[in-house]
C-alpha cells in the first residue's frame, strides 16, 4: 500500500469545522514536497472546488514526469440523473475532457463516478468503460460508501477500480469481506476517510456537540496511545496500512507540517498486538459517526 495525497482540503473549506482552504501556492508547495519525498499518487475531483485547478498547476510545472505519477479524479456527482441513456457516453466524455484540460494531462490513471448509487446502474458503468477504451482513463470505477455498493462494482465487468472508506473506527469493508471480494475480482482498491474528516485528530474537548458520542471513543484511543507509546496518527495510519489488497491510502492534510507528520507515521512498523487491541476497542462503532455525510448538526 502507498500513500495518495487527497486534495479536497486544497479546493474547499473542509473538515469537522470546515477549516478554510489554504492559498493555492501553499497547496502546490505541499504537492511538491509530497512528490519529491516518495508520494507519487494524487487524488482529486471535479466537486472539490478548485482542487483540480491547483493539481493542474502543479502538473503543468513538470517537476515530476507524468508517467511517474498516479492521478485519480471523479465525475461531478448526480449530473447524469436527467440524461437519456443515449447521452451517457458523450456527457461522461465531456466532463472527463474538462477535467483533463484543467489537470493539464491527456489521461488519468483512475476515473470514478462520484455518485455511489451509480454502482447499481449497469448502463452507466458500461458508458464509463468507454473512457478506458478511448485511453482517457487507465481505469474506471465508482467511489463508494457502503459494502453493497463495492460488491455491486465487483460483479460488473465494465469497471475495474473502487475507492471506499476504511479506518481505525470504520471496519465495515473488512468485516463484510469487501477486500477479499475485490482481490478475487481483480479490482484496484483505494481507501479514504482514514481520519474521518479530521475527527480522529480532535482532542475530546474539541469535539462538537453533534458528534459528542465520539468523545468516549477518542478517550479510548488516547488510552491506547498512552499504553503503547504510539500517537493517534501512528495507529490510525498503521491500522489501515495492513490491508495488503489495497493499493492506496488516500489522506488529506491541513498543512505542510501535518503532511510531514503523516508521512513519518506511515513509515513506522507497529506491532500487530496494538491493532488486535484496537479491534476490540473500536468494534461496532455506529455508521452515522464514521460516515461524515450522515452527520446531523
Amino acid at each position: 500500500m502507498e500513500l495518495c495525497l487527497g486534495t479536497v482540503q486544497f479546493g474547499l473549506d473542509y473538515g469537522v469545522f470546515n477549516t478554510p482552504k489554504k492559498d493555492p501556492d501553499y497547496c502546490i508547495r505541499c504537492l511538491d514536497y509530497a512528490t519529491q519525498n516518495g508520494i507519487n499518487a494524487i487524488d482529486t475531483a471535479t466537486a472539490y472546488g478548485t482542487a483540480e485547478e491547483i493539481t493542474g498547476h502543479f502538473l503543468e510545472k513538470h517537476t515530476v514526469p507524468r508517467e511517474k505519477l498516479y492521478i485519480s479524479t471523479k465525475h461531478l456527482p448526480n449530473i447524469l440523473d436527467d440524461c437519456k441513456p443515449s447521452e451517457y457516453v458523450s456527457e461522461i466524455r465531456k466532463n472527463l475532457q474538462k477535467s483533463l484540460d484543467t489537470l493539464h494531462t491527456d489521461y488519468v490513471d483512475a476515473y470514478y463516478f462520484h455518485s455511489s448509487r451509480y454502482a447499481f446502474q449497469p448502463e452507466l458503468l458500461e458508458a464509463i468503460r468507454v473512457m478506458q477504451k478511448e485511453g482517457l482513463a487507465k481505469m474506471v470505477g465508482v467511489s463508494v460508501y457502503y459494502p453493497d455498493e463495492a460488491k455491486a462494482c465487483f460483479a460488473n465487468e465494465n469497471i475495474n477500480c473502487v475507492q471506499m472508506p476504511y479506518s481505525l473506527f470504520d471496519h465495515r469493508m473488512k468485516e463484510e469481506g469487501v477486500f477479499e471480494a475485490g482481490k478475487d475480482a481483480g479490482f484496484h482498491m483505494d481507501v479514504r476517510t482514514v481520519f474521518i474528516k479530521g475527527l480522529i485528530r480532535l482532542k475530546s474537548e474539541e469535539v462538537p456537540e453533534h458528534l459528542a458520542k465520539a468523545k468516549p471513543i477518542l478517550n479510548r484511543l488516547d488510552q491506547l496511545c498512552e499504553d503503547t507509546g504510539y500517537s493517534r496518527i501512528d495507529i490510525a495510519l498503521g491500522y489501515v496500512k495492513r490491508e495488503s489488497s489495497v493499493s492506496h491510502l488516500v489522506f488529506g492534510i491541513r498543512s505542510l507540517e501535518q503532511l510531514k507528520e503523516d508521512m513519518e507515521s506511515f513509515s513506522k512498523d507497529i506491532p500487530e498486538d496494538v491493532f488486535s487491541e484496537a479491534d476490540k476497542l473500536f468494534a461496532d462503532i455506529e455508521t452515522d459517526l464514521v460516515v461524515p455525510s450522515l452527520w446531523v448538526k
